[in-house]
């Protein structure tokens, strides 16, 4: 007689089963799995080598330029880039060795092609802005906002002016450093807040966007030191082994990281903002 349809008698493979789909909802429906399902939704990761993509043919053609008629400095792009990543000198040679020397730039771009890298400029601030949509689930703005893209490119070159402006001083004390270092960190995130305020055309409350600019500045302060830590002996390293297009290929990789704190830090932001919301409401219910 043949035996009945069923699990087994010990229920051993069902079990099994039932405590795998516990553990799956559960880690779904953690911090760390909503994050990771919002982030595969927005494409971060995509959405990260875009910023790199766009900042590499757009933003740093202009800021060259804008870094070459920057005379009182006499570094050029090179010593913004240089403070950006926290490059060692031997790195820092070759970073100066790919841009040429300051002034050059200036001296060879007619008045047309600075027009040309302020418009090309503009479509970073474009990008820059669907990507903090994404991240709130915003409908894309409409076209009359443009000017908004114009605005925030100019505060972003000021902003980067002023960080380079003031450096800390070699072999200054523990104390001057990090004064300095806590000076760049309010900057970083006055700046990231207001972005999003700004380019969401006040679609999302100050509140609301704090804890996305607290965590962008912290992943970019992070970021400054793991490029000490690895960008730095790779750009000498690759610089050996692929020439000048070696430290392309570090400078691409840094501006992805770039990107994706800029996006994930704002997605991260939302995060800890609706939790805080729902532990509010908890409290009053």
């Amino acid at each position: 007689m043949p035996s009945s349809p069923g699990p087994p008698p010990d229920g051993a493979p069902a079990e099994h089963g039932h405590w795998f789909a516990r553990l799956h909802a559960r880690v779904l429906a953690s911090s760390v799995g909503l994050a990771w399902s919002r982030g595969r939704a927005m494409e971060l990761m995509h959405r990260a080598m875009g910023f790199a993509a766009l900042s590499l043919l757009t933003l740093v053609p202009l800021l060259i330029v804008v870094a070459s008629a920057d005379l009182a400095s006499g570094h050029g792009f090179a010593r913004w880039l240089v403070q950006g990543l926290g490059v060692t000198e031997v790195s820092q040679e070759e970073v100066e060795r790919l841009f040429g020397q300051p002034g050059q730039a200036l001296q060879r771009t007619t008045a047309f092609g600075l027009a040309a890298l302020a418009a090309f400029g503009v479509t970073f601030g474009s990008a820059v802005q669907t990507g903090y949509e994404r991240v709130w689930d915003l409908p894309t703005a409409r076209w009359h906002t443009m000017w908004r893209h114009v605005v925030w490119l100019a505060v972003l070159v000021a902003s980067l002016l002023l960080f380079v402006a003031f450096p800390a001083p070699d072999n200054a004390p523990a104390g001057v450093t990090t004064l300095v270092a806590l000076g760049d960190l309010l900057g970083t995130f006055v700046f990231f807040w207001w972005s999003q305020r700004f380019l969401l055309c006040g679609r999302i409350r100050w509140r609301a966007l704090a804890p996305g600019a607290v965590l962008t500045a912290l992943g970019l302060l992070g970021l400054r030191i793991f490029s000490q830590l690895v960008f730095s002996p790779l750009i000498a390293s690759n610089a050996v082994t692929y020439g000048q297009f070696g430290t392309v290929l570090v400078l691409q990789s840094w501006l992805v990281g770039v990107g994706f704190v800029v996006y994930g830090g704002a997605l991260a932001g939302r995060l800890v903002h609706e939790h805080l919301v729902r532990r509010r409401l908890r409290r009053l219910l």
